[in-house]
């Protein structure tokens, strides 16, 4: 299921020794491989540093019964709408806060080629949605959706401008060559 906490725990593992980098920024594969005798087999590796950790799970007395993982399958399918809305949910949370701590990064990074205000103008409407979104935790997808248009709607001039194109030139018509389709 899409949410940790409707899963159930069969083991752990750390993997530790993972440089700091910046959000988003570290890529660690995990796979999981179930063998023919049942045992799960689950190894994380971070691609930066080439260190990786592993853990077997075995299917031993007290773990889950044949029942029990029957009635997880059952629940599973039960609530596949559900999870699956809930995956859309946190992944435009996720796209909403990626944006704006990266608008802020790149105001932040290219200061000197804008103004003081619109600096702040940026900064301030990243910061805000941030606050939104520590406050709204349980928002809707459309909530979400409607204040990442907001954003973009406040950053999108600076942020032209910050790389060097008229925001008017990126939605309308250009100076430059023109395409005519011939038959």
């Amino acid at each position: 299921r899409a949410m940790t906490k409707d899963n159930h725990l069969l083991g752990r593992f750390e993997l530790s020794g993972i440089p700091p980098a910046p959000r988003g920024v570290p890529k660690i594969d995990v796979s999981f491989d179930i063998d023919a005798n049942g045992i799960l087999h689950v190894t994380a590796q971070d691609q930066s540093s080439g260190r990786s950790s592993d853990i077997c799970i075995t299917n031993e007395k007290g773990r889950l019964s044949k029942a029990d993982i029957e009635r997880m399958v059952a629940e599973a399918e039960q609530f596949k709408q559900t999870d699956e809305t809930q995956r859309e949910r946190v992944a435009a949370r996720n796209q909403l806060e990626n944006y704006a701590f990266s608008v802020r990064s790149a105001v932040s990074d290219g200061a000197s080629k804008l103004d003081n205000g619109e600096v702040e103008k940026v900064k301030t409407a990243a910061q805000e949605v941030l606050d939104w979104l520590d406050r709204s935790q349980l928002a809707e997808k459309d909530e979400i959706e409607h204040k990442m248009g907001e954003l973009q709607q406040t950053c999108s001039p600076v942020m032209a401008k910050l790389h060097g194109t008229n925001a008017k030139s990126a939605s309308g018509p250009s100076d430059g060559p023109k395409v005519e389709e011939v038959d």
